[in-house]
Formats: C-alpha cells, structure tokens, sequence
C-alpha cells in the first residue's frame, strides 16, 4: 500500500470522527421537544412552567450548540450569550455570540462573562429556565476573577500551568479556586432558576467537574488539592503574588471552598454530556473497518508526556509488524485522550500532536507500510494553525534530505516548523467541537518484519 493510501485513509478515517460529535447535531440528539414537552435524557419539563429560557455558555463548539439550541426551541428561546475563541464563532439568530483568547484569558473573556452575569442576574428566578452550553476551552473563555485577583494575575498564572506539564484537571483545580464563575459558580448565580447543562467533552474520563472547570458541577477539588499542585510544580514562588496570598488564606482556612455535592445551589441542576471522545474514537473505528483495515480502540483515557505515549505507539506497531498482536494487519491501532508537554524556559512553535508525530518519527525510520497520525479535535494545537502533524517511515529520511534536525526540533518543542517543510502538518481549520485528540496507527500489510 503506498504512503498516500496511508495518508488519505487516515484523513478520511479523522474526519469520520469529527463528523460523529458534530456539537450542532449533538444537540439536537439530545433535545427531544414535543409540543410543549422536552426531555433531555429522560428527564421532561413542561416548557409552559417557564417565563424565561435562555442560553449562556463558553467554550470552541458554542456557536453550533447555540445554532442547534434555536433550531429546537425556536421563539421559545428568548436570548442568550456564549463565548467562544476567536475566528470559532457561528451565526445565530438569538444567542449573542462573543469572541475571546485561548488558551490564555484576555479581556475579551472578561467583558462576556460579564455580559453573562448580567442577563442572568435580570432573568434568574424560580419561573426560568437557562441552558448553560460548555465545550473544551471554556475554562479561559469565560473569565470572572475572584475577588483581589486582577486578569494579568490569571493570565501569568494560566502562562505557568500550561509551561509546567499540569494535567488539565490540576490547571483547572487553580482555576476554579481564582474565579467567580467555575466551579459551581455559574449555577449560583443562575440560582433558583433550573438549569440544563449541555457538554461536549474535552477532559479524559469526560469529568463534569473538570470541564469547562465545571461552572454548573459541584467542585471535587480543594484549597488543599491547590496547595499540593502549587507544591508538585513548584510554582508558589512564581505565580503572581496576590495569587499565593488567596491560596494560603484558602489553606487557612479563611475563605469559604467552592461548592461541594449537596449544595443547595445546584438542586435544579441537570448536567448532560452530548459529544466525548469515546464517540469521535468509535466512528473512526467504523471507518477504518469499511476502509479494510481491522480496527482496536486501545484507550479514551491516555494522558502522560507526549514524547513518552508516541514511543510506546511506535512500539504497538513493530508488534504487529513482528507477530500480529494485538491486531493483525492490515489494522487501524485507534487512541484518544490527552498527553502533556513540559516546556523548558525556551521552546519553539508546536502542540501535543505535533510533538507526538515528531517524536514518533525516530522510531518509525524505515518501517515500510506504517503510518502515525495525530490531531486534535478542536483543528488547533497549541498556539499554531494546525491540528496535529503525521509521520511515516520516509519522515526521517526526507527530514535528512531537506537538512532538518529532527532531534533538536524534539528538544526545542519546535515540530510546527519542522513539519510545515515536510508538508506533513494535519488543518483543517476550526472544526467548532473539541473532545481531546484522535490517534491513529495504521499498519498495511507488509512485505517484511523490520529490523
């Protein structure tokens, strides 16, 4: 089978996924309305119960969820405001959709976030009813410091965790705790009204209290789980001052936790996942078996450093090639979830998937009829334009050809630039959904075990 095969099957096998948590259809796959009667995964409400609905929400598949929320509900639906990235926005008829940084928080997200606490604060009441639509990304959209803490001191601090190889469930453990609206915070200020909480997936495990850092989910982090992240990254010293000083009055005990199960505050809540990356990893799966290929999900859940996993993927295929297991070839190895990089003082241009390519490559140097592919689901990795990149057993030998160094793009975290001259980066521009990234290893049948 020769490389363009490889490559074009496992584009088209990426683009299968993307299509199974489309966030518009997601919605309206979970939105049932029968004359007056919608039911969200079993639950019913009687429109007719309401004054208000409304629609507010952050995150990069807003503006989809929020054209599918006006298609449901039609003139129902009275107004609305959701926050999503720039250039991810979508036209609407109702829902005011805003525009903001990610992933480090700008003004932008400040100003929506106040937008969102107005129109909450004019309409919550026991007669309204308020959508909250979240997807990946959320957490630095929807900005609302805490009290004492300014937004440079949330952008430092967010520049930090992200440089430090945090997972994003400690990243957004620090965030819920320097901010008014995660955590819980958002349901408070909807409160008493009922709130429908529609998700699309971002976090491994698809963990309601993570995503989006959980506006309208009781918190299962704490000021000591803050403390410990601040220890393990050794970051007391660098995060900006007031930041320390709120965490240690935390630990102190002198400023109240965020919510916890059983608050009050989230009574009338409903939190509804409609897209995850267990969804997007079964669609490719489907794809790569009517391509010919025979297709096994290893995990939705994989996380640890990038360069490590990639190793271990190289290692998956030289078992194939080398005895069959665990699936004979031709086959589609198939993994989803969400590594991490830590970044040294200096580094260059690239994202996780990209690094993952790159620090595959090595491995996979003249390995015939194998290709690695890794991209993200949100169309951007890292600060760049591109979703992921793609490496096969050629990469290393046309790198040597074009004068690259494959090695020192690796220790500088420079893959953009690096597979920009191989033509081997993955766009596909905004997609407007994010469920973590999509992994494939695709092994044709071949000639001869490599050595």
């Amino acid at each position: 089978m020769s490389g363009q095969r490889l490559r074009d099957d496992a584009t088209n096998i990426f683009n299968r996924a993307l299509e199974a948590v489309d966030p518009r259809q997601a919605v309206r796959r979970a939105l049932e309305l029968s004359g007056s009667t919608l039911t969200v995964d079993g639950r019913t409400y009687n429109l007719e119960d309401f004054d208000h609905i409304v629609a507010v929400g952050a995150g990069k598949a807003g503006g989809p969820m929020s054209q599918a929320l006006e298609e449901v509900l039609g003139p129902r639906l009275e107004a609305g405001v959701v926050v999503t990235k720039y250039g991810h926005s979508s036209p609407t008829t109702v829902v005011e959709i805003l525009e903001a940084a990610h992933p480090v928080p700008d003004q932008a997200g400040v100003a929506a976030a106040e937008r969102i606490s107005a129109l909450l604060a004019r309409v919550a009441g026991e007669r309204t009813l308020v959508f909250c639509l979240l997807s990946g990304g959320g957490s630095a959209l929807m900005v609302g410091p805490a009290e004492g803490i300014s937004l440079a001191d949330k952008q430092e601090t967010t520049r930090l965790l992200l440089a430090s190889g945090a997972e994003i469930g400690e990243i957004n453990a620090l965030r819920k705790h320097l901010s008014r609206f995660k955590g819980g915070g958002l349901a408070g200020l909807a409160a008493p009204s009922t709130v429908i909480t529609l998700i699309v997936s971002d976090v491994v495990g698809d963990r309601l209290d993570v995503i989006a850092s959980g506006p309208t989910v009781a918190d299962q982090s704490s000021w000591a789980d803050c403390g410990r992240i601040l220890d393990t990254y050794d970051l007391w010293d660098r995060v900006p001052a007031p930041v320390a000083r709120r965490m240690r009055r935390g630990l102190a005990g002198e400023i109240p936790d965020t919510p916890k199960p059983g608050w009050p505050g989230l009574k009338r809540v409903q939190n509804h996942l409609v897209a995850t990356n267990r969804q997007a990893l079964g669609a490719a799966a489907a794809e790569a078996q009517r391509q010919g290929y025979s297709p096994l999900i290893l995990s939705s859940t994989i996380e640890g450093e990038t360069a490590e996993v990639a190793r271990v993927h190289v290692a998956l295929a030289r078992e194939v090639l080398a005895t069959g297991h665990p699936q004979a070839a031709p086959c589609c190895l198939i993994s989803g979830g969400e590594t991490t990089v830590t970044l040294g003082e200096s580094y260059g241009q690239g994202g996780r998937n990209m690094e993952f390519a790159l620090a595959a490559a090595p491995g996979l140097a003249g390995m015939a009829g194998v290709l690695i592919f890794s991209a993200g689901t949100d169309g951007t990795d890292g600060p760049t334009d591109a979703a992921g990149a793609l490496a096969d057993g050629d990469t290393m030998a046309r790198a040597a050809e074009m004068g690259l160094d494959p090695a020192a793009a690796l220790a500088g975290h420079d893959a953009y630039p690096f597979f920009q001259k191989l033509g081997d980066l993955v766009i596909t521009g905004p997609t407007r959904t994010n469920v973590m990234d999509v992994r494939l290893v695709l092994v044709a049948e071949a000639a001869a075990t490599p050595a």
